[in-house]
């Protein structure tokens, strides 16, 4: 059968067969016994799957002597074509396929994975780098599977492990992953610190490459198999014992973390998925920022938008636009979009999309077709412009440099933006296919994990090629032509009064399909265990209300209770990374701190039975608010209100001074204030330390005089920590407020 993930190998045993039959399809996937008609030659019947996503695929095939061919309606899929030979008694492709191929249904502390069953250890040594601790490493006999743990001294030992996901992870030694998302990485200080020793995986390695190879393997199945094992390594350098565990990831990973809460029972013991958004966020999160970026840049309306939005703005970011782009902005906003989050719209481009761009071509191809063709698709609308934007640029492949996955270097490039256009290839062994483009370094291009690996393996120097874009345009809108369940409540601005979709809608939607091949089932709220689940309110990547969606599928899930296994903490002026440049410490701040306190406030949930306090919140219009002061927020971060003169805005001389005043308080037990930094200038380099004795509430006051004319966004960080351990580079959750001034 194809499918739109590539061909899979199928058996079909027919057992009875008169005006009805039955028998049983084995794949890779599964063993399925069916029911179904027959008339005259052709057989009909339907096959029911779970996982990764539920669907009904719906089959037609007829016989003629020893040849079959049909087709199957795969639900969300499409179609997809069969064609099948008739196997001799005997033969030896009439065996089932091998055990270690099929699926380990549900995965319990005790169960035993008919794949990852017989782990080896090849490396077991101490190391002083970059903190004592027993370093061992090994795999699954047989298989693509590696697994690394790092164990601390026994002294330092409090039986618990913190065990890190994320979907690029090609190493199963702690990070760098292949992608700069750095708190994907395990911080081995931390985790000995914390009384705790770490597993990391490789996923399966080659296991999960091929596209009918089980998610499961990557989601979760090799995680758990190490996870399993590492409790036998423990108990041999500690003594009998069942440490506990806790799974943690951000981004892909806070999928895979949710998947495994999801399909494992008493493997882990709790779990923390961080910057997580909903099956329908692929691709629509990036797609809807990206038609925003063209419409709002063609115009230079972001600086107006952005001095509405800053402190002591006008708060109307529309009030300069016209219609297109006050359309554009406020599709954005509904979506979740943070307004905020425009900060440095100046280099802000498609994000995350090239990893998973490749899907939509891949699923859904006729979509291009029709974006410039049908009525209903912004391409096909004279008054949109988008013809005009259209090109290709004929040129050749001048070599391939090798990796995973291969990079190509041009002869030429056009000299205008072609970020997101797909290459086609014109000669050579992947004549006439395409694959998009995910990164551009001058002349030299590269390609996204989930592209077709096998067109990019085709291409050769010589080939030549072709840069068109029409594809990246088309994708701009995509969000609008996959509106879900009104529960998504971002895309419910695509229906009308009658509650249907304003726009032509695809068959399939892409998001749930992305999201079960990466947590190996779509998320349903029936966790395992405890979480607590970790959200940043200026997140342009996984916008912030989704958090607030998982929440309301674990209470549907769990019932009125669900509060006793999940709690949610939503982190301000934070995104879905952490800042790396100077620009971006003076508008966001770090949720690492965050994210080390969450971890070791779910270890005490789990083990003493503390739960931490959730952040309260209101979500609006897809913006989460929070309350303004700490008691009411609740949750793990600071509170913190600054002023100058008095208010968000002061308008000074040069030379005048300017006086702050800042309050910052944080929920109780949040821990105590051990720093505040001042940056009065905004320049995200926070260059004055204030003096303070750790407390939990701090007035402070300071004095600026400004001897250049200007407009500034004065700054000032608040840390706090759990145990007021000012010395600590530990669980130092952070905080900002930003106040303007003017200076004439």
């Amino acid at each position: 059968m194809s499918t739109p993930a590539g061909p899979q190998q199928m058996h079909l045993r027919i057992d009875t067969l008169s005006d009805t039959f039955t028998g049983r399809i084995e794949s890779p996937l599964g063993t399925h016994d069916i029911t179904g008609s027959v008339s005259a030659d052709t057989l009909s019947w339907q096959m029911k799957a779970t996982r990764p996503i539920p669907i009904t695929v719906s089959f037609i095939a007829r016989i003629d002597g020893d040849t079959l061919s049909g087709s199957a309606k795969l639900g969300l899929f499409g179609k997809s074509k069969l064609s099948g030979e008739r196997l001799k008694a005997g033969s030896p492709s009439m065996e089932p396929p091998a055990a270690d191929a099929a699926p380990c249904g549900e995965i319990t502390g005790d169960s035993i994975d008919p794949q990852y069953n017989q782990p080896y250890v090849d490396v077991n040594e101490l190391r002083k780098e970059p903190v004592p601790h027993r370093y061992v490493h090994g795999g699954f006999t047989g298989t693509g599977a590696r697994f690394s743990f790092y164990f601390p001294p026994a002294d330092r030992y409090r039986r618990r492990f913190f065990h890190n996901t994320y979907p690029m992870a090609t190493s199963e030694d702690i990070g760098p992953f292949p992608i700069e998302f750095e708190v994907a990485t395990g911080n081995l200080a931390f985790t000995i610190d914390s009384g705790a020793y770490y597993v990391q995986t490789n996923l399966g390695g080659a296991d999960r490459a091929g596209g009918m190879a089980d998610p499961a393997i990557a989601a979760y199945r090799v995680n758990a198999a190490a996870a399993k094992y590492s409790r036998v390594i423990a108990a041999e350098l500690y003594g009998p014992h069942r440490p506990y565990g806790y799974l943690f990831g951000g981004s892909g990973g806070s999928y895979q973390t949710i998947g495994s809460a999801e399909n494992t029972r008493g493997v882990w013991d709790g779990f923390v998925p961080f910057v997580m958004a909903t099956p329908n966020a692929i691709p629509g999160m990036f797609t809807i920022r990206m038609h925003a970026l063209r419409v709002l840049k063609a115009g230079n309306k972001f600086p107006a938008i952005m001095d509405a939005t800053n402190p002591g703005g006008s708060g109307d970011p529309y009030a300069t636009l016209d219609n297109e782009e006050r359309a554009a902005l406020r599709e954005a906003t509904l979506m979740g979009y943070p307004p905020r989050g425009w900060w440095n719209h100046e280099t802000l481009g498609s994000g995350y999309f090239m990893q998973v761009a490749p899907l939509v071509p891949m699923l859904d191809p006729g979509y291009v077709d029709d974006f410039w063709t049908l009525p209903g698709y912004l391409g096909s609308d004279p008054a949109s412009g988008l013809a005009a934007l259209r090109f290709q640029f004929d040129t050749a492949v001048a070599r391939v440099i090798d990796g995973f996955p291969k990079q190509v270097e041009l002869a030429q490039v056009p000299q205008r933006d072609f970020a997101n256009a797909h290459l086609l290839i014109i000669s050579g062994e992947s004549a006439g296919r395409s694959v998009p483009i995910a990164s551009i370094d001058g002349k030299t291009i590269g390609f996204a994990f989930a592209a077709d690996q096998s067109v990019i393996n085709g291409i050769s120097a010589g080939d030549a090629v072709r840069i068109d874009n029409a594809w990246a345009l088309a994708l701009q809108t995509y969000h609008r032509h996959q509106v879900p369940t009104p529960d998504m409540v971002g895309w419910n601005q695509f229906r009308g009064a009658d509650g249907e979709p304003i726009y032509p809608q695809r068959e399939i939607l892409i998001g749930p399909i992305g999201t079960a091949g990466t947590a190996g089932s779509v998320p349903n709220g029936r966790i395992h265990g405890k979480m607590l689940v970790l959200e940043a309110l200026m997140d342009i990547d996984a916008l912030a209300w989704q958090a607030d969606w998982y929440r309301s599928k674990v209470k549907q899930a769990l019932g009125p209770g669900f509060d006793q296994q999940f709690a949610l903490w939503f982190i301000d002026h934070a995104q879905h990374d952490n800042p790396r440049t100077a620009a971006a410490r003076a508008h966001t701040v770090s949720f690492e701190g965050a994210l080390q306190q969450a971890l070791r406030d779910l270890s005490a949930w789990v083990e003493t039975g503390v739960k931490p306090s959730s952040t309260q919140y209101r979500v609006v219009d897809t913006q989460v608010l929070l309350p303004g002061s700490a008691d009411q927020r609740m949750g793990i971060q600071a509170v913190v209100e600054l002023k100058a003169n008095g208010g968000e805005r002061a308008e000074v001389a040069v030379g005048e001074l300017v006086r702050f005043t800042a309050n910052i308080e944080l929920p109780a037990g949040a821990g105590m204030v051990v720093a505040a930094e001042w940056d009065f200038e905004g320049a995200g380099t926070y260059p004055t330390a204030e003096p303070i004795t750790p407390l939990p509430r701090l007035q402070l006051s300071a004095g600026q005089a400004y001897s250049r004319p200007g407009t500034y966004f004065a700054v000032l960080r608040a840390t706090s920590q759990r145990q007021g351990d000012a010395q600590t580079p530990f669980g130092r959750v952070q905080n900002i407020a930003r106040v303007r001034v003017v200076v004439g």
